[in-house]
Order: C-alpha cells, then sequence, then structure tokens
C-alpha cells in the first residue's frame, strides 16, 4: 500500500520516461531533469509516452522505493502544461486525483483560506 505524506512534495516529470528504467535511471532522471536530489526526500512521478504506466520513486528512510502501476484501459490524464515545462509540483490530493483517474485539465479547485506568507 502507498501511504503518502501530505507535507512531502510531488514532482511530476513531464517527459515521457521509458519504463524499463530502474532505481537508479529514475534517480538520475530526477537530478538531471528536475534538478532534485531523491535523496533528500519528495516523491517522483514518471509516465510513458502512452500515458498507460506510471512510476513513483521515493526514499523511504533508508533505501529507495518504486511503485508501478500500468493501466489495462485508458490513459492518465496529466496536467495542463506548456511545453517547455521539465516538471510539475502536485499536492498529494492532486497526485491521488491523477491515479484515480481524474482528469485534472477539467478539476475546479475551490477558494479555501490560507495563511499569509
Amino acid at each position: 500500500m502507498l501511504n503518502l505524506s501530505l507535507t512531502a512534495k510531488v514532482y511530476l516529470c513531464t517527459m515521457p520516461t521509458d519504463m524499463r528504467r530502474g532505481f537508479d535511471g529514475l534517480m538520475r532522471m530526477a537530478e538531471e531533469h528536475l534538478q532534485q536530489n531523491v535523496l533528500a526526500g519528495g516523491l517522483f512521478v514518471f509516465v510513458n509516452r502512452g500515458r498507460d504506466r506510471v512510476k513513483l520513486l521515493y526514499w523511504d528512510q533508508d533505501g529507495l522505493a518504486v511503485w508501478y502501476k500500468r493501466l489495462e484501459r485508458g490513459t492518465f490524464a496529466l496536467p495542463q502544461i506548456d511545453e517547455e515545462t521539465v516538471s510539475v509540483i502536485l499536492s498529494a490530493t492532486e497526485l491521488a486525483m491523477l491515479l484515480g483517474g481524474v482528469d485534472l485539465k477539467r478539476a475546479r479547485k475551490r477558494n479555501r483560506y490560507q495563511i499569509p506568507a
């Protein structure tokens, strides 16, 4: 079971990813393309060109962990992005919606109170 911390940053790599990549290949993509250190924390989301497979890479206290999902039908609906964007930061809720089949382009977020920075 995948248990997400609500405080962890979720980085979605918008470049299509070869799903044959393992721990080291995904870690290298996170460092080179997303400019992030996997060992510093966070959750890294990679989607293949056909958008029917997704891998999540994260540091799990004493080692790297990969979570992999393949859809039998349909595709993952990615958020609206421009072509130059290499990564998008998602909330844990947006990640759950993406994995659950909700189209993030059509979903609307309602106004909520936020503490001023």
